[in-house]
């Protein structure tokens, strides 16, 4: 079994930076893809960005403002996000996937991943 933890979520300011910290634990050998999604009031789950071992996929509304790297040896994925908007309002959620492989179009599929953390909040403030 493999457990997620975000944590970093908070209350930023338009144009603001925050980053999110998904540390995994557990049977963590299996995993090589890992997520981010988020979710604000009233929508659906939508995907933000991935990385995997040939490198990163980004939702287009956030490429160029968020970054996603990790640190294997802490079993760590990072979201950096950075030029906050509004808009960026949401629970982030981080998931694990312990699938081999995977194009970008896979890895943005929530059905793609095994395990889930519980989610951090970020709110921007207009």
């Amino acid at each position: 079994q493999v457990q997620v933890v975000e944590s970093g979520g908070g209350y930023v300011q338009t144009g603001g930076s925050l980053r999110l910290s998904c540390a995994a634990s557990g049977r963590t050998f299996g995993i090589s893809n890992m997520g981010w999604f988020r979710q604000a009031p009233g929508k659906e789950r939508e995907f933000v960005g991935a990385i995997k071992s040939s490198g990163t996929c980004y939702e287009d509304s956030v490429k160029g403002r968020f970054t996603i790297s990790r640190e294997n040896a802490k079993n760590t994925v990072y979201l950096q996000l950075n030029s906050l908007k509004p808009e960026d309002t949401a629970v982030y959620y981080c998931a694990a996937a312990s699938s081999l492989g995977g194009s970008c179009d896979y890895l943005r599929l929530g059905g793609s991943y095994n395990y889930w953390g519980q989610g951090t909040q970020v709110t921007v403030s207009a």
